[in-house]
């Protein structure tokens, strides 16, 4: 009803009702409130604590929370801590690796299994009487804030009640959402990774445009704690312009940054990681396009002695046998595995070990052909 109906009802509205100035700057003024409390509130502020702010401030970015229709702070914030906690995963509740328009908005479209995603300590969040209030109320804060108020205040303002509920209301509500929602598709699709290849967030202006400054995701996902997406000061992040600018009016405190130092460090670990990763391809690399053998998971499971491994990733077979008394979980580890394709095992979709980017630079060196049944 909300994701499919409220769209379906602004098209009506949009392509029935006049536009006035007054009543796009209304909606403009609240598509920023709205998207500030999801993005500095239920995100850097609630989530991960990045920043605090005095209570008065503190009630109204709940409200205007409340106001961008995507739940309640608790509802919300378990769900992001979990995502952070198993990313890219399969108790990672919004699993880009499920698809993007899964990630966008398709995880909300399915009852969700607690068995199955990723649980959370939302303790804090219980523990504080103004979420535990919002949660409660939450449905009469979002008919109030959301809709009633910028439908009344363009009515009673101006005149233009239907402009007011299509506009500032509904129009605003469908934009806040998929702004929002681009956090969790396209920024784990579009842009680069600076300081951590080891999932599947990105840095990209596109998206932090699109996200009142959230698109420097890459970042975000190695330093959360950050009150920061975008650390330059040429960086498009209107959310850490408006806590700076609370901060520096006193209402604002506790403002968490990570030290250049650590940033730096990061950095360097991944561009050193892409250096050694293309020394391992000058030394051991085969190229695909090369006549390799081909291989079914058959062959593959029956190939050479008793102490042979191969195994499939991700369309390439690997004979890994030299490598299996070097694992650090032991031979029997790899052997159990011994003619499978393990690409989900190996990527951490099962909800096990993540391999680091460095043993996927190890692998390089072990193709010995392409796998031809990777269904299998």
């Amino acid at each position: 009803m909300i994701l499919i109906g409220i769209p379906l009802i602004t098209l009506c509205g949009v392509l029935t009702t006049p536009i006035q100035g007054k009543t796009i700057v209304l909606a403009a003024i609240f598509y920023f409130c709205t998207g500030f409390g999801i993005t500095g509130g239920y995100h850097r502020l609630w989530s991960h604590r990045a920043w605090n702010a005095v209570t008065p401030v503190r009630f109204i970015v709940l409200m205007f929370g409340a106001a961008a229709m995507q739940g309640s702070a608790r509802w919300w914030c378990r769900n992001h801590r979990a995502h952070h906690k198993f990313t890219d995963t399969s108790k990672d509740p919004y699993n880009v690796r499920k698809g993007f328009f899964y990630a966008h908005f398709g995880w909300m479209m399915f009852k969700q299994d607690p068995k199955e995603v990723g649980r959370a300590d939302i303790e804090d969040l219980n523990n504080d009487p103004m979420i535990v209030f919002q949660h409660n109320y939450y449905s009469f804060i979002v008919i109030f804030a959301s809709i009633a108020l910028p439908t009344l205040i363009a009515g009673f303002g101006w005149g233009d009640f239907a402009g007011g509920y299509y506009y500032a209301a509904l129009a605003r509500i469908v934009l806040v959402h998929h702004a929002t929602f681009f956090v969790n598709s396209l920024a784990h699709y579009l842009g680069d990774q600076a300081y951590s290849d080891l999932h599947t967030a990105f840095d990209s202006v596109i998206t932090a445009l699109l996200t009142l400054g959230e698109g420097y995701h890459n970042y975000h996902h190695e330093f959360p704690q950050d009150y920061r997406n975008g650390i330059k000061w040429f960086h498009y992040d209107p959310t850490k312009w408006t806590i700076m600018l609370l901060y520096h009016l006193g209402l604002a405190y506790d403002l968490k940054w990570i030290q250049e130092n650590e940033i730096t460090k990061a950095k360097l670990q991944v561009q050193q990681s892409r250096l050694q990763a293309k020394r391992n391809r000058i030394m051991y690399g085969k190229n695909l396009d090369q006549n390799l053998p081909e291989y079914t998971s058959d062959q593959i499971a029956s190939l050479g002695d008793a102490r042979q491994v191969l195994v499939a990733i991700e369309g390439k077979v690997y004979d890994i046998t030299e490598f299996a008394d070097l694992h650090p979980g032991g031979r029997d580890t790899l052997t159990a595995y011994k003619g499978k394709e393990i690409t989900q095992l190996f990527n951490g979709d099962t909800g096990e070990h993540i391999h680091s980017r460095h043993s996927q630079e190890i692998l390089i060196r072990y193709i010995v052909g392409k796998f031809t049944d990777s269904h299998k």
